[in-house]
């Protein structure tokens, strides 16, 4: 077996957390020889919680995992790391306002990066997941400035894998039949799930989603809005947000950075918007479709984008320009 690698969760009493660290340190995503040391990063008040989730993987007898650390102190999680998911962050509430919502995540996500600044590998790779996470990812980013912006991502996979759902529950297929899904954008309700570029088996034969599904009315409208509105769907009904179905996207964005994606494939992932062939701006962490190869992303170019599309990448995208601008001001503070 190759040496252990070092990988932090933060936010790791969360739900989120306690159906993500069982599948990591199982090797359902750095594979099946490659020994872990998990990290878990929380706030005082759940250190006992921790302790907790310790037990119950100790219990599982797991030969992968090497070592698990408890703690609540950035300077022990974030010291040599090869890989940070930064699950937690400050949560929506109703009593409070998006400005005061985006200020109390500049200053995590802030210190957050300065601590992978001081602490981790410059190689280390960096998911942020906890909302909103194209600009907690930017703001940590920018806090680290000794690691390479391309080392940072924010997920968008579980916005990609429930489009692929989507589709392939209309066409009474399985969802691995379904690929080439794109979410361009903000993980928000203006996310653009884009399929004009998807593909799908359907009895053995591959062809364009819209040729399959042939109901364009419902590609362009209640297929979005489907979407963009999942996560509050799941809430009202499980009276708690998505959980099972987040660490699902999470395992297969990071086994994907880990391993490249299959020939043909193209995946969605928030990442840094410098440069990017699609006329978006830079200095954005945006969602693209990207292919990955020796650990590295690459956004995929040539893809026709028509005044449809055009009309809803600009509409996330000027959010996103809000949210930066707001939050780079917080930053300054």
């Amino acid at each position: 077996m190759s040496d252990p690698i070092r990988v932090l969760v933060t936010g790791s009493a969360g739900q989120i957390a306690y159906s993500l660290v069982y599948s990591i340190a199982k090797g359902d995503v750095f594979g099946k020889d490659q020994p872990v040391i998990l990290t878990l990063l929380d706030i005082p008040s759940m250190l006992l919680v921790l302790e907790g989730i310790i037990m119950e993987l100790q219990d599982c007898a797991l030969p992968l995992l090497k070592e698990v650390v408890r703690t609540d102190k950035e300077a022990i999680a974030f010291k040599d790391l090869d890989v940070a998911i930064l699950v937690g962050s400050m949560p929506r509430k109703e009593s409070l306002e998006w400005k005061n919502l985006l200020r109390a995540n500049v200053n995590i996500f802030r210190s957050q990066g300065a601590a992978l600044n001081k602490y981790a590998k410059k190689t280390v790779k960096v998911l942020v997941v906890g909302s909103p996470a194209n600009t907690n990812c930017l703001i940590a980013a920018k806090s680290a400035p000794s690691i390479p912006k391309e080392n940072f991502s924010c997920l968008t996979r579980l916005d990609h894998n429930r489009t692929a759902s989507q589709v392939a529950m209309r066409l009474g297929v399985s969802s691995g039949n379904v690929k080439n899904i794109i979410i361009w954008g903000n993980h928000s309700s203006t996310q653009y799930p884009d399929v004009h570029h998807a593909k799908v088996t359907v009895s053995g034969t591959e062809m364009g989603v819209f040729d399959a599904v042939k109901d364009d009315d419902w590609l362009k409208g209640d297929l979005i809005s489907t979407v963009q509105q999942r996560g509050g769907a799941v809430i009202k009904a499980r009276k708690l947000s998505s959980a099972m179905s987040a660490a699902k996207a999470i395992c297969d964005h990071m086994r994907d950075i880990w391993f490249g994606t299959p020939e043909g494939h193209f995946i969605s992932m928030g990442v840094y918007s410098n440069g990017n062939p699609y006329d978006i701006p830079d200095d954005l962490i945006y969602s693209f479709p990207v292919v990955i190869k020796n650990k590295s992303w690459k956004i995929v170019d040539g893809l026709e984008i028509n005044d449809f599309s055009r009309g809803k990448m600009d509409a996330t995208a000027a959010e996103l320009v809000e949210e930066r601008d707001m939050a780079v001001l917080f930053l300054r503070v």
